[in-house]
């Protein structure tokens, strides 16, 4: 969804308020495509500061579904994006300020879906799990270690250990 900043920015520095519904279905990123269960519309205020300054202070609440880090089961993540950008379209590129990049502004013309994109990308989470006791997978079969036990010998042990493993495999009375 496009929001013309059009008259924000002429004379009479009208300020934008509006809900927009968001297009965007699902993220695409390295990782793969990640759909989008649930989303609420975005309500977009854009002022006026100076010349051709402008804030742009948004809300939008989108639910994701994410893969857990563990086991790799989906995970319905939520986002809650509150957000503030200062925005000054008469610098060049060769400038560095204190404002926000400013990707999501072409022309006179703000998309709504990659200023979105863009909050999401900065409010990640680190480390998504679908429960605290995730078990995760087995290293060698990739086995669900939350649905059940596989039959791989286990090998998590330190191989700079394995001597000393040695040792006790040899003398049992050890």
């Amino acid at each position: 969804m496009f929001i013309n900043l059009s008259d924000v920015l002429s004379e009479l520095h009208k300020p934008i308020d509006q809900v927009v519904p968001v297009e965007m279905e699902s993220i695409e990123t390295p990782l793969g495509s990640m759909p989008i269960v649930e989303k609420e519309d975005a309500h977009i205020v854009v002022k006026h500061v100076k010349q051709k300054q402008l804030t742009i202070d948004g809300t939008c609440r989108l639910v994701l579904e994410l893969l857990c880090d563990r086991c790799l089961e989906p995970v319905e993540t939520v986002f809650e994006l509150n957000f503030s950008k200062a925005v000054d379209l008469a610098t060049d590129e060769n400038q560095v300020d204190e404002l926000d990049e400013k990707n999501y502004i072409d022309g006179y013309n703000l998309d709504v879906d990659k200023l979105l994109y863009n909050e999401m990308l900065i409010g990640w989470p680190m480390k998504i799990l679908c429960s605290e006791t995730c078990k995760g997978i087995c290293n060698t079969c990739g086995q669900n270690l939350n649905k059940g036990t596989c039959n791989c010998e286990d090998t998590s042990l330190d191989p700079r250990m394995s001597v000393i493993r040695d040792v006790f495999k040899n003398f049992k009375e050890v």
